[in-house]
């Protein structure tokens, strides 16, 4: 999934506006000290568009050498060893997710590539506490505890760009991972706590990116925007300095993440607009 890579600013639920004009990174901010750790978090993360589904991870300790996640079963999922001068120096945050295998079958993929459903990856990650180890200097060692959910916020729908104002919508599944009728089965077989439409959204994340090919300086130039889950209507005006930043014709999408109270994301994407359009247009 192509985040802003985002979030993300998916690690920070805090009402808080966020605008990044340049590079555009997922935002990673976990808002919570996490005991010994300044920070950590765990979360799933959906592309609804795209169809596919993975797992996320942040810790921030102090100079550590090592580094390591235990999941719910007491099973190690994640160790990282620092070596020759990154183990004199140390480590600090390490942010990081897995592959995001399709969770329904793209008439267009690769017949090879894995396809795990929404039901079958929540079977691979235990809902549940996470425990992050560190170690540092002389045997110090930091523990933290952080809590994975399956409360996963509805895709957002109706994304639509004026040229100017971005608006959206609150959805009602999660896309090509789950239609609402799959959610409602899933619910009322025990998996899923709630349906995602009632899992209340803390954060939205709008983000406007070129949609030029590989190499074009024009595609590092992306809006970011993080706001209340709360907002009303649901819009978003881009800056006009910033539209007025990108060439005649800039081919654009879209993309709006619901961020949940418990930092689990789905992102909706939608393109085929064009910035600046002139003559003819951006080209097809």
């Amino acid at each position: 999934m192509q985040q802003t890579k985002h979030m993300i600013g998916i690690f920070s639920v805090a009402a808080v506006v966020t605008l990044v004009l340049g590079v555009g990174t997922t935002i990673v901010t976990a808002t919570e000290p996490c005991d010994d750790f300044g920070e950590c978090k765990v979360l799933i993360e959906i592309n609804a568009e795209d169809g596919d589904i993975g797992f996320h991870f942040l810790m921030d300790g102090d100079d550590l050498k090592s580094a390591k996640i235990v999941d719910p079963n007491g099973k190690k999922i994640f160790e990282d060893k620092a070596k020759g001068p990154l183990k004199k120096q140390k480590l600090t945050e390490t942010f990081a997710e897995s592959a995001e295998p399709l969770c329904w079958p793209d008439p267009e993929a690769d017949p090879d590539e894995e396809i795990v459903t929404l039901e079958e990856f929540l079977e691979r990650w235990t809902a549940g506490t996470y425990v992050f180890k560190g170690k540092g200097d002389k045997g110090a060692k930091s523990t933290g505890e952080t809590e994975l959910t399956y409360e996963l916020p509805a895709a957002p729908a109706e994304v639509e760009f004026d040229g100017s104002v971005i608006t959206w919508a609150a959805g009602d599944d999660l896309g090509n991972c789950a239609s609402a009728s799959e959610l409602d089965a899933l619910v009322a077989g025990g998996v899923l706590p709630k349906h995602p439409e009632d899992v209340e959204v803390a954060a939205w994340e709008i983000v406007l990116e070129p949609d030029v090919e590989d190499g074009d300086p024009t595609g590092s130039l992306k809006f970011t925007v993080r706001v209340a889950g709360g907002i009303a209507p649901k819009e978003v005006t881009v800056p006009a300095d910033y539209l007025a930043s990108l060439p005649d014709n800039t081919p654009v999408k879209i993309e709006v993440g619901a961020i949940g109270v418990d930092d689990n994301a789905t992102f909706s994407e939608e393109d085929g607009f064009c910035v600046n359009e002139e003559d003819e247009g951006c080209e097809e």
